[in-house]
């Protein structure tokens, strides 16, 4: 599925004064990295958001559906469709979610 330009530019325009990041190509989309750890990710329309401890009951709240890859739900991630994204200050709130759960999420250990 072909990633959003018109998304992906807005999330850039989003973390650019928050935060140094960096894109990565994956899962089919872009994935937006602090810190060396995925934020938030673009497949299609949606925005894929990194949830941090105990986030998920909140953010399926607010409107975002679970995540899943295949048939498997992911923990800690959830996915905002496109139409809800269509308000600045949505897409502002659900890029400092992942921002934030990024920045306090565990190392990864080296491999």
């Amino acid at each position: 599925m072909a990633v959003s330009q018109d998304l992906a530019d807005r999330v850039r325009a989003v973390l650019a004064p928050r935060a140094p990041f960096e894109e990565r190509t994956m899962f089919g989309g872009l994935a937006f990295l602090v810190d060396g750890r995925m934020a938030v990710a673009i497949s299609g329309d949606a925005l894929m958001v990194r949830l941090g401890t105990g986030g998920r009951t909140a953010a399926l709240e607010r409107g975002a559906r679970p995540m899943t890859m295949g048939t498997r739900t992911m923990a800690g991630w959830v996915v905002v469709d496109g139409p809800r994204l269509a308000d600045t200050r949505e897409l502002d709130a659900w890029v400092e979610t992942g921002l934030q759960a990024a920045r306090t999420a565990r190392p990864r250990p080296p491999r």
